[in-house]
């Protein structure tokens, strides 16, 4: 029989093995404000078949956003997705696939990364694209790192990043989470009223590592402006675009206007929004950041026989190397999402891709009629261009607007003051290829209905 000592024995030997007497001092470390104290409340013990009826009563309460007319965006966005991406991802030979170690048995899913890579390298224009990141905002903060390392020794403002001050705070927060340990200082570029980005702020940057903005921005703005924002930082400060990828069947790519990297929230393509995700980030960059980017790359070389092969080229994780050299934090990339987004792409094609981003606009456009036709309903930037959300500002708080649109079974879009305390009558809704003409009449007339109901009257 093995011996098996007290819980309590074993719990103070492992604690004066680390020089501690009780479990207080295990966690002095956490702060008093957020230790729980008391017991967990969790039910008693429970058979298989009650588990599953709680499972079956909990999960019954979730509402699918396709079962609810929608207007919900802010970075993540309900495109359709067709039914082949789901059949082919579930193939064993993708779903079951880790990281290709070994290439002699993984070519089939080296390729299929290879081609991602490809594909997002033609819609941004850049020569380079690694096979993921996390997400959106941990590409943005990987990006900033990266122009540091490239220009830190020549820049004249050592160490410092320019964001735009219209970055969502989840996104700041992860750039600061990244740029806080790494001494980088992060200054803000200022936005004019129509939402474009003021370009003489933008002269400030010239002479830092890098400059951080969005196309379009958060509030759903296409800036016509920042295609001279490169001739005004100059070649030795990083631009950085982050993109929505859709929008790039009929917006410029970034590499076309000087961008040096271009990052962005991959989910449009091939991912559906399923309680937040699953998510994937979009890098690519110009030659000079290849050596210093995150993440990982396939490359297409010539076996000994001399076939077509592939291989992991470019590896930064610290598993691989000294870790006091490596690039990135980054792990294990998002490559099963990634792989959806290449399969989106192809089965889309370049046409069907403009088609996609055409469908996407032109609902966005009739939400601009539609909403901007109501009495006490304002869009603070309605000459400027828009994608496929903006701002409408409304005669209370969005989040009162947002409950009324509950009751009547419409998700009405978000509150802005979420991001901007000092706007709370704003109100950021968004429009995809699901939006359909009935539906955004629907929007219409409830929103002009709440709007009655706040005192405005036509």
């Amino acid at each position: 029989m093995v011996d098996q000592l007290p819980n309590l024995g074993r719990e103070a030997e492992m604690l004066a093995t680390m020089g501690m007497s009780s479990m207080e001092d295990l966690f002095s470390d956490i702060p008093e404000e957020v230790r729980m104290r008391g017991t967990l409340p969790l039910p008693d013990a429970q058979s298989e078949e009650e588990i599953i009826a709680d499972a079956r009563r909990l999960l019954g309460s979730n509402v699918a956003l396709g079962e609810r007319v929608s207007f919900l965006g802010a970075g993540l966005y309900r495109n359709y997705v067709p039914a082949s991406v789901f059949q082919l991802i579930t193939r064993g030979e993708f779903l079951t696939s880790y990281t290709p170690y070994q290439p002699e048995v993984s070519q089939g899913m080296l390729q299929a990364m290879w081609e991602f890579q490809t594909l997002i390298s033609e819609l941004v224009g850049l020569p380079i694209a690694n096979l993921s990141l996390y997400d959106g905002s941990t590409a943005a903060a990987e990006a900033i790192t990266c122009s540091v390392r490239v220009h830190g020794r020549k820049a004249t403002q050592k160490n410092t990043v320019y964001v735009s001050e219209l970055t969502p705070p989840d996104r700041m927060s992860v750039m600061q989470n990244y740029c806080q340990g790494a001494e980088i200082k992060i200054k803000m570029l200022r936005h004019n009223p129509d939402g474009t980005l003021n370009l003489s702020s933008a002269k400030e940057a010239a002479g830092s590592c890098g400059v951080y903005v969005e196309q379009p921005n958060p509030i759903g703005v296409l800036d016509g402006g920042l295609p001279l924002l490169k001739e005004i930082i100059g070649e030795h400060t990083a631009l950085i675009v982050g993109v929505q990828p859709i929008s790039l069947g009929i917006v410029e790519a970034p590499g076309n206007y000087g961008a040096d990297i271009v990052v962005g929230e991959g989910q449009p393509l091939g991912s559906p929004i399923t309680g937040g995700g699953p998510i994937y980030g979009i890098f690519a960059c110009s030659k000079p950041y290849l050596r210093l980017m995150p993440g990982r790359i396939v490359g297409r070389s010539i076996d000994v026989d001399g076939k077509e092969a592939y291989c992991l080229t470019l590896s930064t994780r610290e598993q691989h190397i000294r870790r006091h050299r490596a690039t990135s934090n980054i792990c294990t990339n998002e490559t099963l999402i990634a792989l959806m987004g290449a399969m989106h792409m192809a089965l889309l094609g370049p046409e069907g891709l403009h088609d996609l981003a055409v469908r996407n606009m032109a609902a966005c456009t009739l939400g601009k009629q539609k909403l901007a036709a109501i009495h006490g309903v304002s869009l603070p930037h309605q000459s400027s261009h828009h994608f496929q959300e903006f701002v409408i500002e409304l005669p209370g708080q969005a989040s009162d607007c947002l409950a009324y649109l509950d009751s009547v079974g419409i998700v009405g879009g978000f509150d802005l003051a979420r991001w901007y305390a000092n706007r709370p009558n704003w109100l950021l809704v968004s429009f995809t290829d699901q939006s359909r003409a009935n539906e955004i009449e629907l929007l219409a007339a409830h929103i002009e209905a709440w709007a009655a109901s706040q005192g405005v009257s036509a």
